[in-house]
């Protein structure tokens, strides 16, 4: 298969993309640039894009079986989404590696909270603070490189004074990521709670999933370290939802959370600001339904990100920081094709084509 056009291109996974006229070549999976001719393909390319936060296996009730989690992949899938980072999982979804024509996957095994601090049925809940380095190590050696922690949530035992509280201790924290590391997976966090940012800070964590009690200080030291944040910015959207059924029962915890969706756009822009290194997810299989980048992505245009950058950011940067490879000599040949200049125009989350593994699927389904 040749594809011949503009694509979005770099000689490296290392090295700085850049849209590049030319000729690739797509054979036995992979894709090489070769002396520009003729072909079959044409318009302009970049990698599939990325949900850096998104469950495959959850539905509202909890855990789906095989058939519903194909329907989430496909519905990712026909939005350009061709890579997912399974951000906290109660099921088995390894079925899905087996399947060249579905979004590949990064799991991070399943969510580790605290008895009633959390969603019902998907987390592992731990009695003791003290078993956190263990859980967290034992999930490290059975995900894909990344495991997922609660990091703050509701305590309803203080009634109408509850509000969103750390599940764990600082020291316990500390322990439990050096154990993650050591055990060669990545660190990523559940986060809404201001209180919370500081002892994830200190702790050496990845990544921060919604941050969005993080202020300007905060985002600095995170920018300062390199730690991703996930905006998730339909979730964000939610809280007000979030508030009001809360209600009259918990109107602390309900004013948190509207005060937090009130000020999510100031929010946003100030991590920008920061140059906090941001990745684009859904938070799809919980409150959003998969195959929502589109909506995502609307709302950072919103907010300021020209189409040129949310390209790069839902596409390579998200992939170089997740760990997917992008569109370089020799990587898996995984890319979304568009007859009109995406930069320009068009529904980004409706490609003309995808290319999956090196396998041609148009028109997108």
């Amino acid at each position: 298969m040749i594809f011949t056009g503009s694509l979005l291109w770099a000689p490296s996974q290392a090295l700085t993309p850049s849209w590049t006229r030319g000729t690739w070549r797509i054979d036995n999976g992979v894709i090489d640039r070769i002396e520009e001719r003729p072909g079959e393909l044409g318009g302009y390319a970049i990698p599939g894009f990325v949900d850096s936060h998104a469950h495959i296996g959850i539905g509202e009730h909890g855990g789906l079986g095989t058939a519903q989690q194909l329907e989430q992949a496909l519905a990712q899938r026909s939005t350009g989404v061709l890579a997912i980072r399974d951000c906290g999982s109660p099921v088995d979804t390894r079925w899905i590696d087996s399947r060249a024509d579905l979004p590949k996957l990064k799991r991070a095994g399943r969510h580790l909270a605290r008895p009633k601090r959390y969603i019902r049925g998907l987390p592992i809940e731990l009695e003791d603070v003290k078993d956190l380095p263990e859980a967290l190590a034992e999930q490290a050696r059975h995900s894909d490189g990344w495991v997922k922690l609660v990091g703050d949530w509701i305590d309803r035992s203080k009634g109408a004074d509850s509000d969103l509280e750390p599940l764990w201790p600082r020291e316990v924290l500390l322990d439990a990521v050096a154990a993650a590391h050591e055990a060669g997976a990545r660190v990523a966090v559940h986060s809404f709670a201001h209180s919370t940012i500081d002892d994830l800070l200190a702790a050496g964590v990845d990544d921060i999933e919604h941050a969005t009690g993080m202020d300007a200080d905060q985002a600095d030291e995170a920018a300062r370290r390199g730690v991703l944040v996930t905006p998730t910015l339909l979730q964000v959207g939610l809280f007000n939802e979030f508030a009001a059924q809360a209600g009259s029962k918990y109107p602390v915890y309900a004013e948190t959370m509207m005060k937090m969706f009130e000020r999510r756009r100031e929010h946003f822009a100030m991590l920008r600001e920061a140059g906090v290194t941001l990745l684009m997810g859904t938070d799809s299989g919980g409150y959003q339904e998969h195959g929502s980048i589109g909506k995502e992505f609307a709302l950072w245009q919103a907010q300021g990100v020209d189409r040129t950058e949310l390209l790069d950011i839902a596409s390579w940067h998200t992939r170089r920081h997740l760990g997917f490879e992008a569109l370089h000599p020799g990587a898996s040949a995984d890319l979304l094709i568009y007859s009109q200049d995406p930069r320009t125009g068009g529904d980004l989350s409706a490609p003309d084509a995808v290319i999956l593994g090196g396998k041609l699927i148009a028109p997108c389904e």
